[in-house]
């Protein structure tokens, strides 16, 4: 057997192992978070609510149920939807880096990518509640649309920003749309005044666009169980009930992955200097990783969700398409102020306006160091 075709199994049993164990664990840890966020959020309100291992007996309880097809729906769309869904949340966790490892698919555009699969989930729920025949969940489809348009905007401005950021950034040759570029020059370190203003007003952005790619309150218009009985998934029962339902775990775990690359990537192992042995690294890392997980969905999803009641789906669109997009204009304009600003030839200026230069620069340069 050539070197050639070794070479190839290897590569393809890795991916295929890899891809194994990032399901289970994006679908172990969504659960848990589940199971946190509604023991939290309960306890938020006065109440006990149910054990942490209860979304764990859901989907067993799901996948155990007969699986209803309606009368009036197409059976092959309604049935592969929920499986496009799940596929699609769980091929988005190739492309991060979790507990500080390498991603197992990385490469060039890694975030361009990634801002494409994140509308897959939500797109299978859409052709799942048109297919499915039922008005409610006619009704859901249009809100989901409507709401997926309305935050892919400010979400779009927010990786563009921050890939721009990373592209201006020493050295010149990194690639600007990699995730792992990212994720080993922080943001942080790379801005003055102006740029750390601007990077906080994106990652409240970031924080407010998450519960509406999870559909959860506020902005869960699209189901609404008090309004349209459930809307996108009201049809759904048993084993493709339970397939959306792991799509929404994974994705849970996908969002704030993806916050936590883009804002806090930084290692424990790392910051306590710590390189042997290996295995005690890994450990550190991972830990530290699923404690960051932990607080993003404590702050974008429980928080949010207790505090704040549902939104109309006009509300919905208003505050994505008016305040949040100008809020992420606004961020992204402030980190390109602070970029022009720290790049810019201090002898050309003359006045005050060197004077004020040369100050700001001085004050970044000592935050940086």
């Amino acid at each position: 057997m050539s070197l050639d075709i070794i070479e190839l199994l290897r590569t393809s049993l890795t991916i295929i192992l890899g891809t194994i164990v990032l399901a289970a664990f994006g679908i172990i840890f969504g659960l848990f978070y589940k199971g946190i966020d509604r023991k939290i959020s309960a306890h938020m309100q006065g109440r006990i609510g149910p054990p942490i291992r209860q979304p764990f007996r859901d989907v067993v309880k799901l996948f155990s149920k007969e699986n209803i097809i309606p009368e009036n729906a197409i059976p092959w769309v309604f049935n592969l939807a929920p499986l496009i869904g799940l596929v699609a949340a769980i091929s988005i966790l190739l492309y991060l880096p979790l507990g500080g490892l390498e991603p197992l698919a990385a490469g060039r555009g890694d975030l361009i990518l990634i801002l494409y699969l994140l509308i897959i989930p939500s797109l299978a729920l859409v052709i799942g509640g048109f297919a499915s025949g039922s008005p409610y969940a006619t009704v859901g489809a249009q809100r989901e649309m409507a709401t997926m348009i309305a935050y892919e905007f400010p979400l779009a401005i927010i990786i563009v920003t921050i890939a721009w950021l990373v592209s201006n950034t020493p050295p010149p040759d990194i690639m600007a749309f990699n995730i792992m570029a990212v994720t080993q020059i922080p943001v942080w370190n790379s801005v003055g005044i102006f740029g750390f203003i601007g990077l906080l007003i994106l990652l409240f952005v970031l924080v407010i666009v998450t519960p509406a790619e999870l559909s959860k309150i506020p902005f869960d218009a699209p189901e609404a169980e008090t309004e349209i009985a459930g809307g996108l998934l009201t049809e759904y029962s048993g084993r493709n009930l339970g397939m959306f339902y792991l799509t929404d775990a994974v994705k849970t775990v996908v969002m704030s992955s993806l916050i936590v690359a883009l804002f806090f990537p930084w290692n424990l192992a790392d910051i306590l200097s710590i390189q042997d042995p290996v295995w005690l690294v890994y450990i550190l890392n991972i830990v530290f990783f699923l404690f960051k997980l932990f607080l993003v969905i404590m702050f974008s999803v429980t928080l949010i969700r207790v505090a704040v009641a549902r939104l109309k789906i006009d509300q919905i669109v208003y505050t994505y398409w008016i305040w949040l997009t100008l809020l992420a204009l606004l961020g992204l304009i402030a980190v390109m102020w602070d970029l022009q600003i720290l790049n810019s030839d201090v002898s050309q200026l003359g006045g005050i306006w060197r004077t004020i230069v040369e100050n700001y620069k001085l004050y970044t340069l000592g935050i940086i160091l």
